[in-house]
C-alpha cells in the first residue's frame, strides 16, 4: 500500500496500530455479521479496513481527515466495491447509516466523538448502533467500565453505563503501534441499550444536572452537594428512600441508585 512517504501527524493524534493479535482481536469483537454495514473511524494507513473487509459485512464506510491518507486509501481499495471512504472531520460530517462502529478514537477528541457515537443521557441517538468497537485511552476505558466505589468512577461512568453495556476487550500497550504513544491503550465493546430500556428525556435531563452538581466536587459528601435543595430532614428523607446516605460520596453511588436519587431529589415538576 503506497502513501507517498506519509509520516504522522501529531495534530491529527496520529498512531498507527501494527500488532496483528491486536488487529484480529478487535474485528473478533465485533461480531460481524453477514450484510452488515460498518462504520469506520480513522482508518489511517487502512491495516484494520483490510482485515474488516476480509469478513463478510456488506458495507464499510470509513471517514478520514488526513488527505494524504485518503488517496493511499482510494488507490488501495479501489477494487473492493463494498468500500466508501468520506474525506472530512467526523464530528462535522453527515454519517452515514451503519449497524457497527469500529473507531482508534484520537485522544484528543474522545469526549465528542463518544457523544457523536452513542449520544447524550438527555439526547440519546434516535437509531443507535448495535455495536461499538473502540481503541481508547486506557484511562477513558477504565472510567467507562468504572464500577461504583472505584477511584476510577465517575460521571462519565454513570452516563456511559445507562447508556449502553460496556466491557474490556484488551490493554494496549504503546509497542503495539507506530510511533508509540505515550499511555496505554484499550480496546472496549460499547452495546447500546434498546431505546425501550433508556431513560425518558426528562427524567435524563434531572440527573444530568444532578450529576454536573455532585460531581463537581466528588470529594464532598452529599450532604454538602445538595444542601439547599430541601431542608435536611426533607433531603435525609429522600435520600433514605432512594437508598442513599448523605454520607456517601458521589463516585460510591451505582448509576441505579444516580437514578433512584434523581426521582426523589429532583422531582418532575408534575409530581
Amino acid at each position: 500500500m503506497s502513501f507517498g512517504g506519509h509520516q504522522t501527524r501529531k495534530r491529527f493524534g496520529q498512531h498507527w496500530l501494527t500488532d496483528t493479535a491486536v488487529l484480529e482481536r478487535i474485528v473478533a469483537a465485533a461480531e460481524l455479521q453477514p450484510g452488515e454495514r460498518v462504520l469506520e473511524v480513522g482508518p489511517g494507513r487502512g491495516a484494520l479496513t483490510q482485515r474488516l473487509l476480509a469478513t463478510g459485512l456488506g458495507e464499510l464506510h470509513a471517514i478520514e481527515l488526513d488527505r494524504d491518507l485518503v488517496a493511499g486509501l482510494r488507490q488501495h481499495f479501489a477494487g473492493d466495491t463494498r468500500f466508501q471512504l468520506l474525506e472530512g472531520d467526523v464530528l462535522r460530517l453527515d454519517l452515514p447509516a451503519a449497524d457497527k462502529v469500529v473507531a482508534n478514537i484520537p485522544y484528543n477528541i474522545t469526549g465528542p466523538l463518544l457523544e457523536r457515537l452513542v449520544g447524550r443521557l438527555d439526547r440519546p441517538l434516535a437509531v443507535p448502533y448495535q455495536r461499538l468497537v473502540l481503541l481508547v485511552q486506557q484511562e477513558v476505558g477504565e472510567r467507562i467500565r468504572a464500577l461504583a466505589g472505584s477511584s476510577a468512577f465517575s460521571a462519565l461512568s454513570v452516563r456511559l453505563q445507562l447508556l449502553a453495556r460496556c466491557r474490556s476487550v484488551c490493554a494496549v500497550p504503546p509497542r503495539c503501534f507506530q510511533p508509540p504513544p505515550r499511555v496505554m491503550s484499550e480496546v472496549i465493546v460499547l452495546d447500546p441499550l434498546p431505546p425501550a430500556e433508556r431513560l425518558e428525556p426528562e427524567l435524563a435531563t434531572r440527573l444530568e444536572g444532578l450529576l454536573k452538581r455532585c460531581f463537581a466536587a466528588r470529594r464532598k459528601m452529599l450532604r454538602n452537594s445538595l444542601a439547599g435543595l430541601w431542608n435536611e430532614p426533607e433531603l435525609a428523607e429522600r435520600a433514605q428512600r432512594a437508598g442513599v446516605s448523605l454520607q456517601q460520596r458521589p463516585q460510591e453511588l451505582s448509576p441505579e441508585r444516580w437514578v433512584e436519587l434523581t426521582r426523589q431529589i429532583c422531582p418532575a415538576t408534575h409530581d
